[in-house]
């Protein structure tokens, strides 16, 4: 019994198809030593010897003479070869045999030459030309068309009358234009009269609907001379072929680098919804909406389910019509969606749903909104997918794409691109989502360390503005501050921390309530600066991972928490104004005549670095001059360097000026170039400076008896300012004051007393050292003097200068309860 499966005549299972005709080729294969390894039938016919005579043996034996040495030289390094040899038969004569010689790699590595040669009863003779009529006509790969020298349509294969949507007798006869009305064959056939005018081929890429597509086609066509045996041009010869899936599988590629240079250009919840829609409309669907969990922006996305119907918000949409028709809401509202509607879907399962023939009438879509459901059937949805918003493993929300202008449907190819869009759009979301949740919890802790408002005072009427920057790097950690201080001065500060985000406000507000600790005990600006430089370096230090950290790398690591620091100090009194800067840019003074000047302050170092002095400078203002503070972020950005920056600032200086709050908007307004790349913190003070006639000063010589006549002073002095009210307090104090004086330090002595919110009352000597309130106890004879001063007071306190000290106390004119400077 003979298996069937190997019979002779049949192929053996997966062996090769048999081919018709295999031996009229003679086939035989020679290895890289010269040697014959196979043998076919055909090379038998060729040239009588059988396989089991010539295999192994040497090719050269059936070589009649030798090669040309160019040719054999020349062999080793060519893919191919094709030539004339003559070979010997096996009877003894010879062929003249035309070879076709593939140099080919074998499965071990090494190579091999596969020799070819037609036989001759395998060369077919010229026929009438009927088989080519045939291949012409039948040809299912392309398009093709046969014009006159007219441009008439003479021939148009199956291929072609199938794209067409036309037979071959409806189409002889006319132009390629008039075939389909279409701009695109109006170009193509200005380009078949250029091949009739130059007799050179065209090549040329249309995009056309045709009748009977649903979707645009895309055709790569050749344009070519047709001419007779004599060269005379006879018509212009077309083919096309079809590029349509190449074409949109190119668009599906573009959109998505569309979507990745397109979509999270910021970090903005809303904005990167919106990027998505946009992308998406009018290259992919008609009508895009973008639904988020109504609680996404603050918190993990949770349930939003109620009863079946799930609420979601509408972050974006955007349509192929005129204001978005489609639309029943606008972006920001919250809307409720049915169990059965293809978002719900999305967000129960998780996974994307197509609908790719969705007919509006099966589904009651009026849920949570009555309008949908009629919106939906106006426009006349046929085809929807709504895509999940994941990231991250959390849901954020559904993307829906709807058609219903473009008359295809949603495919698979159509879905997978959605899902890569989605998925890339949820990652910027989220992003975004996660920025704006760090970024207004670094603004919440910069608000709570930054003033609200500015204490009351007499020195100058002030007003600030601190405007966060909206960029990737979060919130700065610029800060400004205005502290009263004794003697009706006030200290008014702005500094920037080095770095954004909540390492930078914390720091920040360390720093901010540092300088107001050592304003309250009254230091220069440069000493004050001193202080506050040691500190930022124990802060690095503190921050470092190990606890053993060399005094040699503090300054090092203090690089990370460095800081800039201007610390100004005015005196409405003498209207001297003394200011020291950590690296800070120096202030702007705008005289009352208007003219503007940036006063000459040496920058110092930035606090963190140490070692090195800052120097104080003092400049005398004219009253109602203004006094502007500010951060580099208002004259400093990508768009403009720091000269042109304060050049700006200059400008808009320059212009009458009205109320501190009106300059600072007039500022805001004018210098940035455009949105702030940094934190802008801006102080702005209008100084005041002390009528004479509410300071009065006496210089008291360092005798006892003196004290009585200082209390008659002070007395003599309420009475002219018409405080009776509080002439016993003042007295005390002047005289336990003037007494400790007397006592404890060294002339001269001088008591002055200023009449401002509250009465002034100060001493000052040339002794450095300063009284401590104390506790005295039953039979102590002293120390109740400065407890006194307390307790009559709202406050005392002691304050150094060049040539000595002050010890000051404020008494309050009214009932009310007064600020502590």
């Amino acid at each position: 019994m003979v298996d069937r499966a190997h019979g002779d005549g049949d192929r053996p299972p997966d062996g090769p198809l048999p081919v018709p005709g295999e031996d009229l080729t003679a086939r035989a294969v020679v290895d890289e030593r010269g040697t014959v390894t196979e043998w076919s039938e055909g090379a038998r016919r060729l040239l009588g010897h059988p396989a089991e005579e010539i295999v192994g043996r040497p090719a050269a034996g059936l070589v009649d003479g030798e090669l040309p040495r160019e040719t054999l030289h020349g062999l080793p390094g060519l893919p191919r070869w094709t030539g004339t040899v003559r070979l010997r038969h096996r009877d003894g004569h010879t062929e003249e045999v035309r070879l076709l010689a593939h140099h080919r790699t074998t499965q071990g590595g090494g190579s091999d030459w596969l020799v070819l040669s037609a036989l001759a009863d395998a060369v077919p003779a010229p026929d009438s030309g009927e088989l080519a009529a045939w291949g012409f006509r039948q040809a299912s790969c392309c398009s093709m068309e046969v014009y006159d020298t007219r441009l008439r349509l003479v021939h148009a294969n199956r291929f072609s009358q199938h794209a067409m949507n036309l037979g071959e007798e409806e189409m002889r006869g006319l132009r390629h234009a008039e075939i389909m009305a279409h701009p695109e064959f109006d170009r193509v056939e200005r380009l078949m009269a250029e091949v009739l005018r130059t007799g050179r081929p065209q090549d040329v890429e249309v995009q056309v609907r045709v009748a009977g597509e649903l979707r645009k086609q895309a055709w790569s066509l050749s344009l070519f001379p047709l001419t007779d045996e004599h060269g005379v041009l006879r018509g212009v010869g077309l083919s096309a072929h079809d590029r349509t899936e190449q074409y949109w599988a190119h668009k599906r590629l573009q959109l998505l680098s569309d979507a990745g240079a397109r979509i999270g250009s910021t970090l903005d919840v809303s904005r990167t919804a919106q990027e998505l829609a946009d992308v998406a409309v009018p290259q992919f669907a008609d009508f895009v909406t973008v639904e988020l969990l109504p609680d996404v922006e603050r918190a993990e996305a949770g349930r939003a389910r109620d009863e079946g119907v799930l609420r979601l918000r509408r972050a974006a949409q955007q349509s192929v019509l005129p204001g978005v028709a489609e639309a029943v809401l606008r972006p920001g509202e919250v809307d409720s969606w049915p169990a059965d509607s293809p978002a719900a879907q999305c967000l129960a399962t998780g996974r994307a749903v197509l609908r790719a023939e969705f007919d509006p009438w099966t589904a009651d879509w009026s849920a949570g909104h009555p309008a949908r459901a009629a919106a939906v059937r106006a426009v006349g949805v046929h085809s929807v997918m709504a895509v999940p918003l994941r990231a991250r493993g959390h849901t954020l929300g559904v993307a829906v794409f709807l058609r219903h202008q473009r008359p295809e449907s949603f495919g698979e190819a159509d879905l997978l691109l959605a899902e890569e869009i989605t998925a890339r759009a949820a990652v910027c979301i989220d992003n975004a989502r996660r920025y704006t949740r760090e970024r207004d919890t670094a603004l919440t802790l910069q608000r709570t360390l930054l003033p609200r408002r500015l204490p009351a005072q007499a020195a100058v009427e002030a007003a600030f503005r601190y405007l966060p920057a909206d960029t990737l790097a979060g919130v700065g950690g610029d800060w400004f501050d205005l502290i009263p201080l004794s003697g009706a001065r006030v200290a008014l500060v702005v500094g920037d921390v080095v770095g954004h985000g909540i390492q930078a406000s914390a720091v920040m507000g360390r720093l901010r309530t540092a300088v107001r600790t050592l304003a309250d005990i009254d230091l220069p600006p440069d000493e004050l600066l001193t202080h506050l430089d040691d500190l930022v370096i124990r802060l690095s230090v503190d921050a470092a991972p190990d606890d053993d950290v060399p005094p040699d790398q503090a300054t090092e690591m203090a690089a990370g928490l460095g800081a800039t620091c201007l610390y100004a100090v005015y005196d409405p009194v003498s209207r001297v104004c003394t200011l020291a800067s950590a690296g800070h840019p120096a202030p702007a003074v705008v005289s009352p005549a208007g003219e503007v000047d940036v006063p000459d302050v040496p920058p110092g170092p930035p606090l963190g670095l140490g070692g090195v002095p800052f120097e104080t400078t003092e400049i005398v203002l004219a009253e109602g001059s203004l006094l502007v503070l500010y951060t580099d972020g208002l004259v400093e950005s990508r768009e403009q360097d720091l000269a042109e920056g304060t050049a700006r600032l200059r400008h808009a200086l320059a212009r009458p000026a009205g109320s501190p709050d009106e300059v600072c908007d007039a500022l805001l307004a004018s210098v940035p170039p455009g949105e702030p790349g940094d934190d802008i913190a801006l102080l702005v003070a209008r100084t005041r400076v002390f009528d004479p006639g509410q300071v009065a000063t006496w210089d008291l010589p360092a005798d006892p008896s003196v004290v009585a006549r200082a209390r008659k002073l002070v007395t003599a002095q309420l009475e002219a300012w018409d405080l009776p009210e509080v002439s016993f307090v003042a007295e005390l104090v002047v005289s336990e004051l003037v007494t400790n004086a007397i006592r404890h330090a060294e002339p001269p002595i001088r008591l002055r007393l200023l009449r401002e919110r509250r009465l002034l009352c100060e001493v000052s000597d040339s002794s450095d050292t300063a009284p401590h309130l104390r506790r005295a106890r039953t039979y102590d004879e002293g120390g109740r003097g400065i407890l006194l001063v307390a307790q009559l007071s709202r406050g005392w306190g002691t304050r150094h200068t060049g040539t000595g000290k002050t010890i000051w106390a404020a008494l309050s004119l009214d009932p009310a309860p007064a600020e502590d400077p």
